[in-house]
């Protein structure tokens, strides 16, 4: 082979090694951008994934917090039925014992 052809030969294997080297460069460089943007997808699902599980704790919460409150005023409600039941009950000894206090007084007065 002479030398004019070697020399191009070379040249293009020095070319096509240049364009090869390239386009791994450049696919390397596309590889990593979108190994970049899948990451950020998986951000931003964990995130919202997380978001929504601490919505559905903080729901979750609230609705025992809800239950616990309605099952205290219920507690109270018996507990204020019960007293004014007991209350009731006493009146009529309540108003014996006011009243003898009452005539105790008057007699002692007199």
């Amino acid at each position: 082979m002479p030398r004019p052809e070697v020399l191009d030969r070379i040249q293009e294997a020095e070319q096509e090694a240049d364009e090869i080297v390239a386009e791994a460069e450049q696919d390397r460089e596309d590889r990593i951008a979108e190994a970049r943007e899948e990451a950020e997808e998986i951000r931003e699902t964990a995130r919202e994934e997380a978001e929504s599980a601490a919505e559905d704790r903080l729901e979750s919460a609230r609705e025992e917090i809800e239950a616990e409150r309605e099952q205290l005023i219920e507690d109270g409600e018996s507990a204020r039925e019960d007293l004014e039941q007991q209350a009731s009950e006493q009146i009529d000894e309540v108003v014996e014992y006011v009243t003898d206090l009452f005539e105790e007084a008057v007699h002692a007065q007199t």
